[in-house]
């Protein structure tokens, strides 16, 4: 019997076979596959979310509930339309040239994916040109850079000022984060917002899209 706090409790606690079992029955009840990615798969990735930004929870159990969500999501992705797929809007995302730490990008994709925005993971050492590139062929509404040393945080201005030449700058949110990185930096090479976390990222990303 399908029970939507069961599936968001299941999510949140990183618990993947209930999970599965709760989407399969939702969808075995003739519950919209819709209804059961936002109301139980993207809601709980939410909570999870917050709890990360407040500390109450850390990396290892974000991964476990990202990952319970992502083998709910495969099941419901067969019945989804086009329009209940296309979500909020594309994002690029990647480890700024130079930089291979990708642990903390990957979770932030995660969680963009969980709030079923249309993410683009660029992978790391990723070139202003191509960050560029990849935003202009998708249309991208957000492009999320991220730095873990100080020594590669200047290929950030340098891919926000690519962006400004191309003439694509009004067209992108520019979100940046890493170890060293900072709200001052962002402020400094002009980028739109910064986040400390995956949750806050994700977060931050949403409402730049509600934003228009």
């Amino acid at each position: 019997m399908f029970d939507k706090k069961v599936l968001m409790d299941s999510v949140i606690g990183g618990d993947e076979p209930t999970a599965v079992e709760q989407v399969n029955a939702g969808v075995a009840q003739g519950i919209p596959a819709v209804d059961i990615l936002n109301g139980g798969l993207i809601a709980a990735m939410d909570i999870v979310g917050e709890k990360m930004e407040n500390d109450e929870i850390f990396l290892p159990e974000v991964l476990m509930a990202a990952r319970a969500m992502s083998s709910g999501v495969e099941i419901l992705k067969p019945l989804l339309t086009t329009d209940d797929q296309k979500g909020g809007g594309s994002v690029i995302i990647g480890t700024v040239k130079g930089d291979l730490h990708d642990i903390g990008k990957n979770l932030v994709a995660m969680m963009l994916e969980s709030s079923g925005l249309d993410v683009h993971n660029l992978g790391v050492d990723v070139s202003p040109e191509d960050f560029m590139q990849k935003a202009k062929d998708t249309n991208a509404k957000i492009v999320c850079l991220s730095a873990l040393l100080t020594t590669t945080m200047p290929m950030m201005k340098a891919t926000i000022d690519l962006i400004v030449e191309n003439g694509f700058r009004d067209q992108v949110k520019v979100l940046i984060g890493g170890a060293s990185v900072t709200q001052a930096y962002a402020d400094k090479i002009g980028a739109d917002g910064y986040a400390p976390d995956a949750g806050s990222a994700a977060k931050l990303a949403k409402s730049f899209l509600m934003a228009g």
